[in-house]
């Protein structure tokens, strides 16, 4: 039983430490398994909470939530770290998304402030997943007023969104505004909605984005960049169509756009730039001292006015220009350029109210010019030997072929100008070319500004000097300077004038031509002495008259040729012939073909006999009476006719050469010979026949009431104040219907006094017949 006892013990023990090493155990695992206890706050910190949450609500719309991944109380103030901040529009279909990984709350203030980075999403659709043109600003410093979405910052913030990006030091945007504004160093990339496209580089020292107005307002300076174009402007006003540029509005601008073979400047004080959907410009307009310069391989165009609209013909991945407005006091400017093998061509200027040009495909050449309204045009001339000229009209058209070379020009209601350079050893240049007519059109040589054709017509005028002309159409061989003027033409100066169906004029050395119902006039040189020449069949006191088929005048009008039909006249003087050729610097006078003139015998002055001397007595009386009897009877007045094919005649020897078959005839007399050589009289006021003398079977006829004379011979003269005819030569004879016939080797016979003087010669007596009256 003793021994029993110890062994109890021991089982009890055993089973105690069983039950206590279990308790053990279990005290343990209850230890392991109780929740831990708080970690001991630090000093100040009145709370921290994990996955914080805060909602703002006004209304019952909600305002603002805020979401942190920790949220801690420390000295009043809330930190939260991986914050997300919605601040919700008035509508509450669309919010503002804030994110920071730290920031501070002041949620009695309503105010967010991160040091660090932040990144804000605006415009996210409350109900629908995030897409479209949303913006996204990220930045550090930013300040966020939870009740109002306003959030801040003025530290450098970089922008994202689908159509762009950029970045500026200091911004801040407010959500019910919905502005956004950009305080300096402003950078902004800009693409369209084609990813290919070219994007727009915007740089400014301020920026103002409304978001209602889609405007972005640039200030105070402004600097565009696209590709080859670059803008600089004052304050500038950009409006955006769904999220892509659409307009943009500056102030003091100026802008150039470089390309191969073509540069563009422009600018104004207001200027606005039109763009489609891909960036592209696609018209740009400016106003108020608006220019543009476009230069090229061989011209360099400058566009100055009140208003220039460019309109641009767009390309996969360019803006070409297409036309050029101008509008309000314009002026457009082509200056050439120097190029090798090809002649330096005029600079032109343009000026008229409106002005319209359009570039060939490509937009480096202009196809034409236009304007609407009045229009002037100047051609200056970059060579010494090329005149100057002026163009004014309506409705100017200029038409251009390659590398900017004029082709055409056209206009209405058209004046123009040329002044021509002085020749080498001129002391004065010309005077100037001035023409006048309701249509014109012009054409240019290739490579070269010198006009080919030019063409006026519709009461066509003309004056250059002196010189005057008209028709109903002109046209201009210029590089032969030759006018030629069709229907109605006319050409005129101090010495005369000539008009025609048709006139060919040389404008440089005044010769022309006329065709068609010819009729001219020569009026009477002004006498330099009083030795000049006067009278004649060139009388220098009378007007000369000529009509014919054709006309040709060269030397300044001083050797005239008429053909076909030819009548000249000079007082009751008359030539007809097919030809008619005058030299007035030789005084000669030239009749081929059917020749006729006719000369009138000139009254004596009263006291003066035939040869201008005085006379007195009753002889003198005697002839002064018959000679006003003779100027105040035109019955009584007396010419000489000639008939021949041609004629030959000295004005200063003033002597008339009839050959090939000439009849002469005068009152009572009429004589036939193979050549007849009349003398004028020796007095310039006179164009009387003096005497004559033919040649070659001569045949002379006196007629009159009761009787008739006839005289033959080879020779023969005839004196008109004599009334003398001396025939001899060829067995002369000398009929008398009442006396019978008369031979000798000369025979002169006295009209007036009826007297026959007969020379015989030893082996060949004087032969008479006497007719006897029959009782």
């Amino acid at each position: 039983m003793r021994r029993a006892r110890p062994l109890f013990l021991l089982a009890i023990l055993l089973i105690l430490g069983g039950i206590g090493a279990t308790y053990y155990t279990r005290l343990k695992l209850q230890a392991e398994s109780a929740p831990a206890k708080p970690k001991k706050l630090a000093r100040g910190t009145a709370a921290t909470y994990h996955g914080w949450t805060y909602t703002h609500t006004s209304n019952q719309q909600t305002v603002v939530t805020v979401h942190a991944e920790d949220f801690q109380e420390v000295d009043g103030k809330q930190e939260l770290s991986g914050l997300e901040l919605d601040i919700y529009n008035k509508e509450g279909s669309q919010y503002d998304r804030v994110k920071s990984a730290k920031a501070e709350f002041d949620m009695a203030q309503g105010i967010l402030y991160s040091d660090g980075e932040v990144e804000i999403t605006l415009a996210v659709p409350a109900d629908a997943p995030p897409s479209g043109r949303l913006m996204t600003i990220k930045s550090s410093g930013v300040r966020v007023e939870s009740k109002t979405g306003k959030a801040s910052t003025d530290r450098l913030a970089t922008f994202h969104f689908d159509r762009g990006d950029g970045q500026a030091v200091g911004a801040e945007y407010d959500p019910n505004t919905r502005e956004l504004v950009m305080h300096s160093q402003v950078q902004l990339i800009w693409r369209g909605s084609n990813p290919k496209t070219i994007p727009m580089k915007i740089e400014t020292g301020e920026v103002h984005y409304n978001e209602k107005e889609a405007k972005v307002y640039l200030s105070p300076w402004s600097k565009l960049t696209r590709d080859t174009m670059t803008l600089n402007g004052g304050p500038t006003t950009v409006t955006l169509n769904e999220g892509a540029i659409k307009l943009v509005e500056t102030t003091q601008a100026n802008g150039t756009d470089e390309r191969p073979g073509r540069n563009l400047e422009y600018g104004a004080n207001q200027l606005a730039i039109d763009f489609n959907d891909n960036n592209q410009i696609t018209k740009i307009t400016g106003v108020d001292q608006a220019r543009l310069v476009a230069t090229a391989d061989t011209a360099v165009t400058t566009v100055k006015s009140d208003k220039v609209t460019l309109f641009f013909e767009t390309t996969d991945n360019a803006s070409l220009l297409n036309t050029t407005l101008a509008e309000g006091r314009s002026t457009a400017e082509s200056k050439p350029v120097p190029t090798p093998g090809t002649q330096l061509a005029d600079t032109r200027i343009l000026k008229s109210d409106t002005i319209n040009i359009r570039m060939r495909t490509g937009g480096q050449e202009i196809e034409c010019i236009e304007t609407p309204s009045a229009a002037s045009i100047e051609f200056i001339p970059n060579r010494a030997d090329e005149p100057h000229r002026w163009v004014t009209g309506d409705r100017v058209s200029i038409g251009y072929r390659e590398k900017n070379q004029i082709q055409s020009f056209r206009s209405f209601n058209v004046a123009t100008r040329t002044e021509k350079p002085k020749p080498k050893d001129a002391k004065d240049a010309p005077p100037p070319e001035l023409t006048w007519s309701k249509d014109m059109s012009a054409t240019f040589q290739p490579n070269s500004t010198q006009i080919d054709k030019l063409e006026q017509w519709n009461n066509f005028r003309y004056e250059e000097g002196e010189r005057r002309a008209k028709a109903d159409r002109a046209s201009l061989d210029q590089p032969n300077n030759v006018m030629l003027l069709n229907g109605a033409a006319r050409v005129w100066d101090s010495t005369g004038s000539a008009d025609a169906d048709k006139i060919t004029l040389d404008q440089k050395s005044g010769d022309f031509s006329a065709e068609g119902n010819v009729s001219s006039t020569r009026l009477p040189d002004k006498k330099k002495d009083s030795s000049a020449s006067g009278g004649g069949m060139l009388s220098e006191d009378d007007p000369l008259h000529a009509r014919a088929k054709k006309m040709r005048s060269s030397g300044h009008n001083s050797q005239i040729r008429y053909d076909g039909s030819a009548l000249l006249w000079q007082g009751a003087n008359r030539l007809q012939a097919e030809v008619v050729e005058i030299d007035r610097g030789k005084n000669e006078l030239k009749a081929h073909g059917s020749v006729v003139s006719q000369l009138l015998d000139k009254a004596a002055d009263p006291g003066k006999d035939a040869g201008g001397k005085n006379t007195a007595g009753k002889e003198g009386a005697a002839k002064d009476n018959a000679a006003k009897k003779t100027a105040t009877d035109p019955a009584a007045r007396v010419f000489t006719i000639v008939q021949a094919p041609d004629l030959e005649y000295n004005d200063r020897e003033r002597i008339a050469h009839y050959n090939g078959g000439v009849e002469l005839a005068r009152p009572n007399m009429h004589v036939k010979a193979h050549e007849i050589v009349a003398y004028l009289r020796n007095d310039s006021n006179d164009s009387s026949l003096d005497h004559a003398i033919a040649d070659g079977k001569v045949e002379v006829l006196q007629t009159a009431p009761t009787r008739t004379r006839n005289g033959n011979s080879e020779h023969a003269e005839y004196y008109v104040d004599e009334d003398k005819v001396i025939l001899e030569g060829g067995q002369p004879q000398f009929v008398d219907s009442l006396r019978g016939a008369t031979r000798g080797e000369k025979l002169t016979w006295f009209s007036k006094d009826d007297r026959l003087l007969v020379n015989g010669v030893e082996d060949k007596p004087a032969k008479s017949v006497i007719h006897r009256k029959i009782k």
